[in-house]
């Protein structure tokens, strides 16, 4: 059973910067793949970035680009979103999320899911 949470969400004025964690526990498989998603009031729940497993690999949305980073430290279980240059458009709620197959760009591909982290930007 894979269990997720994260943390270190809050409150920050546009410009600034946030790091997010998600403590992971659990069996990983060398395939499994590892997200960040967000979801804003009235909206639907976004990618924001993925990693794979087995390669470390990384995709982020168009939107994020050059400003969040997905990095994990296997040693403590965590996965991090740094999030720099925040704007207020990036206010959401942030989950981390995991599923067995590879990366997968659509929520529902998705098999485990922490219960979120409110990120707000004020401008």
């Amino acid at each position: 059973q894979v269990q997720l949470a994260e943390s270190g969400g809050g409150l920050v004025q546009a410009g600034g910067s946030l790091r997010l964690s998600c403590a992971y526990s659990g069996v990983f498989l060398s395939s499994q793949a590892m997200a960040w998603f967000r979801q804003a009031p009235g909206k639907e729940r976004d990618l924001v970035g993925s990693i794979s497993w087995s390669t470390g690999s990384t995709v982020y949305a168009d939107s994020v680009k050059g400003r969040f980073t997905i990095s994990r430290d296997n040693t403590k279980n965590t996965l991090f979103l740094q999030m720099n240059s925040l704007k207020p458009e990036d206010t959401a709620l942030y989950y981390c999320a995991t599923r067995k197959l590879g990366l997968g760009s659509i929520w529902s591909q998705y098999d485990y899911w922490g219960q979120g982290t409110q990120v707000t930007v004020s401008s």
